[in-house]
């Protein structure tokens, strides 16, 4: 049965009002997409790195690919647990002390003499690093109605370059001074990020005065997919293509790796850049989303990700192919998120943190079972089998979308009236 957005919000998160925020101009919104960049970035080190933290500590391909697990499953954890707690807690100290967390146990993963303190050391950076995911909410509840999805999309390409350069800075600095450099200095700009952060953002009215406790908190957040429809949908949507997207990206290191390319991990970390055409696709569609269009945006993301694995397929023995599907699954995958991403925040705005957190939390999810997922995959069907698995999650982010708009009534759609805002 069809539901409106209307009729499914619940009690159980009740409405207040939300005072005016200061005004948030160009200088913030680009350290705001900064500080998004440095802290995913540590998430991501690891990925051209596996070969050689595999041979200098001696544990095998499965145990190096739970590396990129745990960084996936650091951050649902995080998504879950912290982020929510931006609804009731000062948004500005909460992402500085996340800031800070973070490049400690930067600090930490460096010095990690061995594997599984390695996978600790990650999953603790991990769960801190969801300090982006305050400050996204933090810039949509800045930005006007009219302009919310493009300056979303400003500071999410800020946590899409992260993953990127954090790459190709990893491949690159491990030509100087070994694998755990690009962790030292990560550390370090974390740090001073921390500083900046505490001195720049600006305290939002009424921040830290809301009266829940933390389980309430938690369980509000659970209860928010369950009341709303739209959020589940795209929930859903959001876990299936990160999956598909997380595929490519733990088996690409492995495939680059081996013949015919037989790539160090500084040209892996370099590949990686063409992933940057994805800004493009995400701030197109964030124009497109603050116009009305973000159904056809979502609906057009999630056929473009699927029909992306058939270059990719190819692209095991050509690297022409492999290029032309790494830029189109980024473009599709990154304009999906922005889009998705335009319709929760208009939901509740007294509870944006609570939405991304539960948003968030489902899309990491998928995106460490796709990662787990390609290092099994990758040992038993190589890259043929990584494909296909690649391309039947995201065949399923088309199929939930299909079903959004058979579900949904036309007045709640997103792109047809305000839930587009």
């Amino acid at each position: 049965m069809a539901h409106s957005t209307h009729e499914t919000r619940s009690r159980a998160v009740p409405r207040v009002a939300v005072p005016e925020p200061p005004s948030l101009g160009r200088g913030l919104v680009l350290l705001m997409a900064l500080a998004a960049a440095l802290s995913c970035a540590g998430n991501y080190f690891a990925q051209p790195l596996l070969d050689i933290i595999e041979a200098d500590l001696r544990i095998g391909v499965t145990a190096a690919g739970l590396i990129v697990t745990a960084a996936q499953a650091g951050y649902a954890l995080g998504l879950i647990l912290l982020v929510p707690l931006g609804d009731v807690l000062d948004r500005r100290r909460l992402a500085v002390g996340l800031f800070a967390l973070t490049a400690f146990f930067l600090l930490a993963t460096a010095a990690a003499p061995t594997g599984p303190l390695l996978i600790a050391g990650t999953l603790l950076t991990a769960l801190t690093s969801v300090g982006a995911q305050v400050v996204v909410p933090f810039a949509a509840t800045l930005a006007a109605p009219a302009e919310r999805g493009r300056i979303v999309g400003v500071v999410m390409s800020g946590v899409l370059l992260g993953g990127l350069f954090g790459r190709l800075a990893a491949g690159a600095l491990s030509e100087f001074g070994g694998w755990r450099t690009v962790y030292w200095v990560n550390a370090l700009l974390m740090a001073v990020m921390a500083i900046l952060l505490h001195r720049r953002l600006p305290r939002l009215p009424g921040d830290g005065t809301a009266a829940i406790r933390y389980t309430g908190l938690l369980r509000s957040t659970l209860a928010l997919l369950r009341q709303e429809p739209l959020l589940r949908r795209r929930a859903a949507i959001g876990a299936f293509s990160m999956a598909s997207y997380s595929v490519q990206l733990t088996a690409l290191t492995f495939l680059l790796t081996r013949p015919p390319f037989r790539w160090n991990a500084a040209a892996i970390g370099l590949f990686g850049l063409v992933g940057v055409i994805g800004v493009v696709g995400m701030n197109f569609a964030a124009r497109l989303g603050d116009r009305g269009r973000v159904q056809a945006v979502s609906g057009t993301a999630a056929a473009l990700l699927t029909f992306a694995w058939l270059p990719l397929l190819a692209g095991g023995s050509s690297l022409l192919w492999l290029t032309v599907g790494v830029i189109l699954l980024n473009i599709a995958q990154q304009a999906g998120l922005n889009s998705s991403q335009n319709v929760i925040y208009a939901l509740r705005p007294e509870a944006r943190n609570r939405i991304n957190s539960a948003f968030m939390t489902l899309f990491f999810m998928g995106g460490a079972a796709g990662a787990a997922l390609a290092s099994v995959v990758w040992s038993r069907a190589g890259w043929s089998g990584v494909c296909l698995l690649g391309g039947a999650l995201a065949m399923g982010s088309l199929v939930l979308w299909l079903l959004e708009r058979v579900r949904t009534t036309p007045a709640a759609r997103p792109g047809t009236g305000a839930v587009s805002r």
